[in-house]
C-alpha cells in the first residue's frame, strides 16, 4: 500500500469511531502530540458494516470508508478479547456478544464469557488465558494504509473488578498485575513514551503509531 506521509502536531486527523470509551482512550493518548483530533460522530459519518473475519479486516473497512467520506486521513481501530479457552472468541465479535435491542450490554457479555468458561470446567488460573487485541489502520483517501498491532496477555477473572474504562476491562486482570483493566487508572493503562511500548493493547498499537507516522520533532 505504501507508507504515509507524517503527521504533524498542528495537523488534523479523522477518529473513525462512534464508540465514546475508544474516543476517551485516543484523546487521552493524543494529548503530547498536538494533533487536532476529530471523530466520525462529529462528523455525523454512517457507521459501516464490520464484515471483516479479521481485526485487519475490520479496522481498514471502518478507516476506509471514514477518509473516503471526509476526504480526511483516518485512524480506525478494531480491538476485541480473545480468550484462549474459548477457540478465541469473542474475538472479532467482541462487540456482538455485547449487542441487545437497546444497546450494548457488557455487563451481560462479561456473563457470557464466564458462563462458557465455567461450562468447559475453566475454573484454574492457567484455564482462563486470553488477550485483548488491538489493531489500528491509517487510511489516506488515496486508498494507501498502514497498519498496527498491539495485544497484552492476561487471564479473566469473576466477579468483575473495577468501574474504570469500558467493555470486558472488569474482568481482565493483565499479566504481571494483580488488579483488573476496570480497576487500573487510565494513567497506567495507557502510559507510553516515545521509544516506549504501553500497557494496554491499543498503547503498544499506538506506540508503534506514532513511531511509524507522526513527526515528533
Amino acid at each position: 500500500m505504501g507508507s504515509i506521509a507524517r503527521l504533524k502536531r498542528g495537523e488534523k486527523l479523522l477518529i473513525a469511531t462512534h464508540n465514546a470509551g475508544k474516543l476517551a482512550e485516543f484523546r487521552e493518548l493524543f494529548t503530547p502530540l498536538g494533533l487536532v483530533l476529530i471523530s466520525a460522530a462529529d462528523l455525523h459519518l454512517d457507521e459501516p458494516d464490520e464484515t471483516g473475519t479479521t481485526f485487519v479486516d475490520n479496522a481498514r473497512i471502518k478507516a476506509h470508508t471514514a477518509a473516503n467520506a471526509s476526504g480526511m486521513i483516518a485512524l480506525a481501530d478494531d480491538s476485541g478479547l480473545s480468550v484462549d479457552a474459548l477457540d478465541g472468541e469473542p474475538g472479532v465479535y467482541t462487540a456482538d456478544w455485547a449487542q441487545t435491542p437497546h444497546g450494548r450490554d457488557y455487563q451481560m457479555a462479561m456473563k457470557r464469557v464466564e458462563d462458557r468458561l465455567q461450562a468447559i470446567g475453566a475454573n484454574s488460573p492457567g484455564l482462563r488465558k486470553g488477550s485483548f487485541n488491538a489493531t489500528l489502520c491509517l487510511a489516506h483517501p488515496d486508498g494507501r494504509d498502514d497498519i498496527y498491532v498491539g495485544q497484552a496477555t492476561g487471564t479473566m477473572v469473576w466477579p468483575p473488578r473495577g468501574d474504570k474504562g469500558f467493555g470486558f476491562d472488569p474482568i481482565f486482570m493483565p499479566d504481571g498485575f494483580d488488579i483488573t483493566f476496570g480497576e487500573m487508572p487510565s494513567s497506567a493503562k495507557h502510559s507510553w513514551a516515545p521509544g516506549q511500548v504501553g500497557l494496554s493493547h491499543r498503547a503498544k498499537a499506538f506506540a508503534k503509531f506514532v513511531e511509524g507516522a507522526i513527526e515528533l520533532s
